[in-house]
């Protein structure tokens, strides 16, 4: 990112101590230094100390003077953009660093200005520092404030979708879900990733949002997003027998009751494949799985009969 100078050499600080003026052009040059250098310590330093400064300059009560008002009206723009670096810096200098480093910086850069444009597609980055850390408790908590500035963060949304459900708040994760399959359908890759990189990640969280979308819907006995959620899901976890398990019950039931109100003998019989296969998975879906099936059978053959 480049920043203008504004003709720092002419523009006098009009109504700034001449100190900040000096100190602000300094500290802004030594900053940028430090990012080149990839120095973080210098970086962490150097940022806070151009942001104080910066926020001298901006907060300098306007003088009377006409002339004096408008130079001094330029230098706050310089010093906005100034302070726009600093946010810039701390996001540049962490993704480049080792975990805890990145973290520290992050951690400035919201303390900083949580609103910050560099944040939104930091996160993921943010969030896997953490857990290789062994901070995961604290990402639930980071992701909960964020999601006041960004909410429609795919990062934070998923975050706090594995939260809910977590806490068997199945409602509210189905409606973070919902918001993070949305939020991906208009997300750019972030800078900070592959695309190889951001190609998986995109796929291991939206197999994950399906799920849980599916999931609430199931319980909800919404039947027709329901199938349309776990089917959109299948393809991604179809090696997960955790998450393969309810995906199939679900599908079954959802599609045994859609063939049932369409007295559409096909769909009744789908319901009872996806329950069959369900009731081969060990687990909790197992048996009520296999009565399932065998119930939706004689459901369909029933109907057939009938017609």
């Amino acid at each position: 990112m480049r920043i203008p100078i504004l003709g720092l050499a002419v523009i006098l600080f009009a109504g700034v101590p001449a100190g900040a003026a000096d100190d602000l052009t300094t500290s802004y040059n030594s900053l940028k230094e430090a990012v080149a250098a990839k120095d973080a310590a210098l970086v962490k330093k150097l940022a806070q100390e151009t942001h104080a400064l910066a926020r001298e300059v901006i907060a300098a009560p306007d003088p009377e003077d006409a002339d004096q008002k408008e130079t001094l009206a330029k230098r706050k723009t310089f010093a906005a953009e100034v302070d726009s670096y600093v946010e810039y810096s701390l996001f540049a200098t962490a993704v480049q660093s080792e975990p805890a480093t990145l973290a520290d910086l992050m951690k400035d850069l919201e303390t900083l200005n949580p609103k910050s444009k560099y944040l939104a597609g930091a996160y993921g980055c943010y969030f896997a520092a953490l857990l290789k850390q062994r901070e995961s408790a604290k990402i639930v908590e980071i992701a909960g404030k964020a999601i006041v500035h960004f909410p429609n963060c795919p990062d934070l949304l998923m975050v706090l979708a594995d939260h809910a459900l977590t806490q068997k708040q199945t409602a509210r994760a189905g409606s973070y879900a919902e918001k993070t399959i949305t939020a991906f359908t208009k997300q750019a890759k972030p800078e900070t990733v592959s695309a190889a990189d951001w190609e998986r990640m995109k796929s291991l969280a939206l197999g994950r949002a399906f799920w849980i979308a599916g999931l609430a819907h199931g319980e909800k006995n919404e039947h027709f997003q329901c199938d349309k959620d776990f089917k959109a899901a299948l393809p991604y976890f179809k090696d997960n027998p955790q998450m393969l398990a309810p995906a199939l019950f679900y599908l079954g039931v959802s599609n045994y009751y859609l063939g049932r109100s369409a007295m559409n003998h096909a769909q009744i019989l789908e319901g009872s494949r996806y329950s069959e296969q369900c009731s081969k998975i060990p687990g909790p879906y197992q048996r009520q799985a296999w009565t399932n099936a065998h119930l939706m059978k004689t459901e369909a053959d029933k109907l057939v009969l009938r017609k």
